[in-house]
């Protein structure tokens, strides 16, 4: 008799592993599970049979039989779900997939942001023009930036900049005399006082001011200071230089005009517009002879020396370039705004 249960129980158990791999879902594991693992199985019917087997040993030997077809039965069950639910899964990764190829750029590279490449162009025609490039730093003190421009504590001018003071005091110096510099014209004084004349620098930066975002002004910005001291400098350098720069920066269908005006730190002063091939003059900075306090606050005698300032916003010079209307476009980091440029 145990020749044939044996038999049964390995007949059974091929039967079994045979459905399994033949399943094809989910739903089919556990329906395979509850058939062939439940009380009501073929394996679970044989397994009751051998209570009616005498010999010891014989029992003992199909009864781990049985146990050995069960367990391989709940191994094939487990695999094969597994299996199945790794295909399922593939395929609902498949189905859901999102194609962002169209995102996909030929580079990764990124570009120089629009008033970066400003900034670069204006450095390059300046330099080309025999111009070298001068910096200083954006935390300045309050002589700097007000005093040695001819702008003494209570002068009216320092009305027009909306300032911003850092709370930080220098050796020897007072509380609230260290401001964000409101421009660039303070390498104008570090410049005459660090170095002999000639000199024939600019000076591109950031700058700061207390103002409310618009469409033509921000709270911080970028100038360019161009500065000339020499011996017998007039205002006819002043002029030939900003028409040169003008064409060279513009083009030549473009002109520039100086206006009378009135700054602190130049006399006398003008501002410069430029003249658009369609004639439309449009207004871009200011400029003047360097004023002899100025020249006086950076050491220099004005009776021997004499030169010209000027100086405009680099923000402003992208946006006429390029025809923007609203400064705050070039901030908004709107990827359809930049990759124009």
């Amino acid at each position: 008799m145990i020749p044939d249960i044996i038999s049964a129980i390995r007949a059974a158990e091929q039967t079994a592993l045979d459905d399994i791999s033949g399943a094809t879902t989910l739903d089919d594991v556990v329906a395979l599970r509850t058939r062939l693992s439940g009380k009501k199985g073929e394996l679970a019917g044989l397994k009751k049979r051998l209570g009616s087997i005498e010999s010891i040993d014989d029992k003992k030997a199909a009864g781990q039989a049985v146990n050995e077809a069960m367990a391989a039965v709940d191994t094939a069950l487990d695999a094969r779900r597994a299996e199945l639910h790794a295909h399922a899964l593939a395929e609902r990764v498949e189905a859901e997939r999102i194609d962002l190829t169209e995102y996909v750029r030929p580079s990764s590279r990124g570009h120089a942001h629009l008033v970066t490449q400003a900034w670069e162009r204006l450095e390059d025609v300046f330099v080309g023009m025999g111009f070298r490039v001068a910096e200083g730093p954006e935390v300045e003190t309050d002589w700097h930036n007000f005093e040695a421009l001819n702008m003494p504590i209570g002068h009216p001018a320092r009305g027009e900049w909306d300032t911003l003071f850092v709370d930080h005091v220098p050796p020897g110096g007072q509380p609230g005399t260290t401001v964000l510099r409101t421009h660039t014209s303070p390498v104008q004084i570090r410049t005459m006082l660090d170095e002999e004349p000639p000199i024939y620098i600019i000076a591109p930066g950031r700058v700061f001011r207390r103002d409310t975002p618009d469409a033509t002004h921000m709270p911080v910005f970028h100038q360019i200071e161009g500065l000339v001291i020499d011996r017998g400098i007039t205002m006819a350098d002043l002029a030939g230089t900003i028409e040169v720069f003008t064409q060279a920066y513009f083009g030549p269908g473009f002109h520039s005009r100086l206006r009378p005006s009135y700054f602190p730190f130049t006399e006398p002063s003008a501002e410069f517009d430029i003249q658009r091939p369609n004639g439309e003059w449009i207004e871009l900075g200011g400029s003047g002879m360097v004023h002899p306090n100025v020249l006086r606050a950076g050491g220099l005698d004005p009776e021997v020396w004499s030169g010209f300032a000027f100086g405009f916003g680099i923000d402003r010079m992208a946006k006429e370039r390029h025809g923007i209307e609203d400064l705050r476009e070039m901030y908004a980091d709107d990827i359809r705004f930049i990759e124009q440029f």
